[in-house]
């Protein structure tokens, strides 16, 4: 079962959503728009458990067998190429 509560009524009684989350999600929305989900941690390890990698997120077959290489923000800055900051 899942419990939809305003930001205001999750504000005002934030044990009545918790005690919610027994039962299912607690969908917060923000002017009549979902924009948070509270669930218990037993509940999101589950979710989370099924993910294995980025790759498993995209859902690429065999996508588990592939290896990523990452490097640093900054090697890319030395080499002068400009890193997009959507916060700077």
């Amino acid at each position: 079962m899942v419990t939809t509560l305003s930001s205001r009524e999750f504000n005002q009684d934030t044990g009545r959503a918790i005690k919610a989350t027994e039962t299912g999600l607690v969908v917060i929305t923000d002017r009549g728009k979902p924009v948070y989900v509270l669930m218990t941690f037993s509940d999101y390890q589950r979710v989370m458990g099924k993910r294995k990698n980025i790759l498993d997120l995209v859902g690429m077959k065999g996508a588990g067998d592939i290896d990523i290489v990452t490097r640093n923000v900054s090697d890319f800055s030395q080499s002068g190429v400009k890193i997009f900051d959507p916060w700077d």
